[in-house]
């Protein structure tokens, strides 16, 4: 008896990890209506982000042109150069981020990982060579593999898998990782280990876990159909 309730209990415990995996569902960031769960790095009154719908101003394809709510809800909206940054509210540690964005010409954002890891958002149509400052690059560290940005105007979408860094108390053990990044489909970056933090992230300090970040101090751009999926 003994033997049989050890086995069914051991047989338990390795179904678990599993049951974890599957039970993990996508968490929905911006519910379309306003900046609910999300904070500002920065006094408040400096933000231009708005949940919106925007288009390219057809007077200055530099600007975004606010448009109001669209069918399928709003968007999250930095409308306006020189705002401010913007973070979750929630923390997370390895996840799957997935969303789509639009910038209008020239325009300069960036998503930081944990608060800290940048992948450049850069009106990088049209360039022949492209480095760590490119759309998709992972900011002072990697160049993507390929050009795969799209005009300015059009919806981009991004996927990372990222893995954050590993601690043993409070000393690194290992560092932070883009395990993969796509960009409008083509794979842009595949096991990239970042030695530290971005410049311009959210403490300049490295920790298990931490919000998912959007720049706002530079240009104007537009997010939808953000989530995310924790890995663990």
């Amino acid at each position: 008896m003994f033997r049989i309730l050890a086995l069914t209990a051991v047989t338990a415990l390795a179904l678990l990890p599993a049951a974890r995996a599957e039970d993990a569902k996508p968490v929905e960031l911006f519910n379309g209506k306003d900046l609910t769960g999300w904070k500002f790095k920065g006094d408040e009154k400096r933000s231009r982000w708005q949940a919106t719908t925007a288009k390219l101003d057809p007077k200055d394809p530099q600007r975004l042109e606010i448009s109001g709510p669209g069918p399928e809800g709003n968007w999250l909206v930095n409308t306006t150069p020189g705002s401010l940054d913007l973070y979750t509210e929630a923390a997370f540690g390895d996840a799957l981020v997935e969303l789509e964005f639009m910038i209008p010409k020239g325009s300069n954002s960036g998503i930081y990982l944990m608060g800290e890891y940048e992948v450049q958002i850069l009106d990088s149509y049209g360039k022949v060579k492209v480095g760590p400052g490119d759309l998709g690059g992972i900011y002072h560290t990697a160049a993507p593999k390929v050009n795969a940005s799209k005009k300015a105007g059009e919806w981009q979408k991004i996927v990372i898998d990222f893995r954050a860094p590993r601690f043993d108390g409070e000393k690194k053990v290992e560092n932070a990782k883009f395990v993969k990044v796509t960009l409008n489909d083509q794979v842009i970056h595949e096991n990239v280990e970042t030695k530290g933090p971005t410049p311009g992230g959210l403490t300049g300090k490295e920790a298990p876990t931490g919000p998912l970040m959007f720049q706002g101090d530079h240009g104007a751009v537009a997010f939808r159909n953000i989530k995310i999926t924790p890995k663990k």
